[in-house]
C-alpha cells in the first residue's frame, strides 16, 4: 500500500473570483473547476462555500476555498510567515527570473532570487496573504540532493536528540553567512 500522489492542496481565501484571476494572471495557472454548496459533504454541517480548483502542472491541483459566513480568515500568530507557503517548481532559472519580471511589473513584492544548494527560489505573498515559492533546479541540483540524501538519517537523529541545527548540510549556505 503506498499514496500515488496529492490529489490536491486547499487552503482558504477572501475572493474565490479575485482569487482565480490572480493566479491565470501571475502564474498562468488555469481554473479547472469550481464547485459551491451550502453544506459540507463530510461534516453535512450548514456551511455555504466557493470551492475552486487551478492546475498547477504535472496533474497536481491548487484550490481555494471562500468560506463567506466564518471569521475573517488569519494565519497563526505563532508561526513566522516564512515557514508556511506554497512552493511550484519551475523548468530553469530563465524562466525563474521571467516570472520575477513579470510579477514586479505587475506591481507584486518579490524576495529573491535565493540560492538553497540544490535549488534557486524567489518568493512573494498571493492576495490572500500566502506565501508563494517559485523554484527552478540549481545547475548541480543532482550531486547537492545526493549529498543530501547521504546525511539525512543522521542529521534528524542529530536534531531530535539535541533540537540544534546539525551541520551536515552546511555547505549549502556557508558561502552565504560568512559574508
Amino acid at each position: 500500500m503506498k499514496i500515488d500522489g496529492i490529489h490536491h492542496v486547499a487552503y482558504r481565501c477572501r475572493d474565490a473570483r479575485e482569487t482565480v484571476r490572480w493566479y491565470r494572471k501571475m502564474l498562468n495557472m488555469e481554473f479547472v473547476l469550481a464547485i459551491a454548496e451550502d453544506r459540507v459533504p463530510s461534516t453535512k454541517a450548514p456551511d455555504p462555500y466557493m470551492h475552486v480548483f487551478l492546475d498547477a502542472g504535472r496533474g497536481n491541483v491548487l484550490a481555494f476555498f471562500e468560506l463567506p459566513t466564518q471569521p475573517e480568515m488569519g494565519r497563526d500568530p505563532n508561526t513566522p510567515e516564512w515557514v508556511q507557503h506554497i512552493a511550484f517548481r519551475v523548468q530553469d532559472r530563465d524562466t525563474l527570473l521571467a516570472f520575477r519580471a513579470h510579477l514586479e511589473a505587475n506591481g507584486v513584492d518579490v524576495l529573491g532570487v535565493t540560492d538553497h544548494g540544490a535549488f534557486h527560489s524567489i518568493y512573494f505573498f498571493d492576495p490572500n496573504g500566502h506565501r508563494i515559492e517559485l523554484a527552478c533546479p540549481a545547475p548541480d541540483e543532482a550531486a547537492v540532493m545526493q549529498r543530501l540524501d547521504a546525511v539525512k538519517w543522521e542529521m534528524l537523529d542529530e536534531w531530535s536528540r539535541t533540537r540544534r541545527a546539525p551541520k551536515h548540510a552546511a555547505f549549502l549556505h556557508e558561502k552565504e553567512f560568512d559574508k
